[in-house]
């Protein structure tokens, strides 16, 4: 039999642990009082130190455990199946919740666990009456219900093993589409990344994209997946064709320089490095549209500025002019090389400069008109009129004798002077049996000619050999031959122009 003592100190510590037991009932799961009221006999544990130390008569009976002789691995044995996230220990600290949802989304049931120092206290609880317990009534809980069960994004809920636990119908039939097994993880989420994007192959063996947000929880992770397929294939062909178009550009002889709304360098070509002579180094570092044409300056790439004060404003005239593709000019640079400058808009703010060196093009213009200028210099010396018509009847040169014998100058005249408008000034000045029309018919015939000719006389009594020869691109020269001995030169007060 005990002693007296030893009997009065079991019933101290008896007493002392129902004390414990109630203040940390009464305290920490003021919840569980409701419920008790809705429900008389919950399923309820309390663990002292992972030791069973208090149980409901419902939950006794379903887990078979009891007080003082199991422990809490007997309790996760029971519940893993339903609840795998449920924790190899239970809560440490001086205190702390946790609710854990099973493992089927049909399964309307919610595990809520409280501790305090060495206690926990474990507790099953129907979700409709969980959802009372925040607050929020059954009016409010059913269209949020509704909300999530509707969602077109796919959600689902992983827990700290890795696996799926809760989902939305959309997720079920993503996984319908995708062929991936029951409770499968869709995609191989990075856990240290928010936001990622994520590819799978549906049944068809196409590839859909979705963008996976992750929000941390205290359970696991809650994940929305949003569909990208058509925006990952748009990016792809803008990608396509902004390649294409720089396989296009690097063989273009012309330098491209397109700057974006920012004002900074997007797309360069080769072409461009070598007439700015900059490196692509420094275009690479996408320089504003002032530093690349500072550059340009002090690669003496472009004409030194006249004033340096107002170097600034006239690049900033150009930036504006191109903006509205008002700009085009022609650079000549210190080492004689020409440069053709254009500017233009583009889409979304941006702006294309094209610069090309047209210094070939410049030296054959100006050798080609220093050719003419010598052509007709060397036929002003022949003594014999001469003029030429185009296929179109219009005259197109003259020379100095012809200029002296008629006392036209057709190159004063405001408009074209034609063959029409020559031939009746020539009979107004000639005596009337002279036959014109053979004159006309020769010019404005096309294809091969013969050389014709045909004698008039002048007013004035000087006779002329009128020889028609035909000339390249069915051009025409008329060719006034006389006698310098009987020239007498029209008055300067015939009509000139007609």
């Amino acid at each position: 039999m005990l002693a007296n003592s030893e009997i009065i100190f079991v019933t101290l510590i008896a007493a002392l642990t129902a004390f414990i037991a109630r203040y940390f009932l009464k305290d920490t799961r003021t919840p569980v009082a409701s419920l008790a009221a809705e429900n008389s006999d919950p399923l309820s544990f309390l663990f002292d130190d992972g030791v069973l130390h208090h149980a409901s008569t419902s939950a006794m009976q379903q887990f078979s455990l009891a007080p003082g002789t199991h422990v809490w691995d007997d309790l996760r044995g029971g519940m893993l199946g339903q609840f795998p996230d449920f924790p190899e220990r239970p809560g440490v600290g001086a205190t702390g919740s946790m609710k854990l949802r099973p493992a089927q989304s049909n399964d309307r049931v919610e595990l809520e666990m409280n501790w305090r120092d060495g206690m926990c206290w474990v507790q099953l609880n129907d979700v409709a009456e969980n959802s009372n317990q925040s607050g929020l009534s059954a009016r409010e809980t059913g269209p949020m219900e509704r909300c999530v069960r509707t969602m077109v994004q796919p959600a689902w809920e992983v827990n700290a093993n890795g696996r799926v636990g809760w989902h939305n119908d959309a997720y079920d039939l993503l996984e319908r589409r995708l062929g991936t097994l029951q409770d499968g993880n869709l995609f191989s989420l990075d856990g240290t990344k928010n936001t990622q994007r994520c590819s799978a192959i549906n049944a068809k063996g196409h590839k859909e994209w979705f963008e996976v947000v992750t929000h941390q929880t205290e359970t696991g992770s809650m994940n929305h997946a949003t569909p990208i397929t058509a925006l990952v294939n748009a990016e792809e062909a803008q990608r396509t064709f902004v390649q294409t178009l720089a396989k296009t550009f690097a063989h273009l002889p012309v330098g491209l320089a397109i700057f974006d709304r920012r004002g900074q360098l997007g797309i360069f070509n080769p072409a461009l490095v070598d007439l700015s002579g900059l490196q692509a180094s420094f275009l690479a570092t996408q320089p504003t549209m002032m530093a690349f044409f500072d550059a340009l300056r002090e690669n003496r790439r472009m004409p030194e500025p006249k004033n340096y004060r107002s170097w600034r404003q006239d690049i900033a005239d150009v930036i504006t002019a191109a903006s509205d593709g008002q700009y085009h000019e022609t650079w000549t640079l210190e080492d004689g090389r020409t440069y053709s400058v254009q500017g233009r808009p583009h889409p979304d703010g941006a702006t294309a400069f094209l610069i090309e060196d047209i210094s070939a093009e410049i030296t054959l213009s100006r050798s080609y008109r220093a050719e003419v200028e010598q052509f007709e210099t060397l036929l002003d010396t022949v003594d014999d009129a001469l003029v030429v018509f185009s296929s179109t009847g219009v005259l197109t040169f003259c020379n100095a004798a012809y200029r002296k014998m008629w006392g036209q100058n057709p190159e004063a005249a405001f408009a074209d002077v034609t063959v029409h408008d020559a031939a009746k000034f020539w009979q107004d000045n000639a005596h009337k049996d002279t036959d014109w029309s053979k004159l006309i018919r020769f010019t404005t015939v096309i294809g091969l000619r013969p050389v014709d000719n045909f004698d008039l006389t002048l007013t004035q009594g000087t006779k002329l050999r009128c020889t028609l020869c035909p000339l390249a691109a069915d051009a025409t020269l008329v060719r006034f031959s006389q006698n310098a001995s009987t020239v007498v030169p029209i008055e300067s007060g015939a009509p000139a122009d007609h």
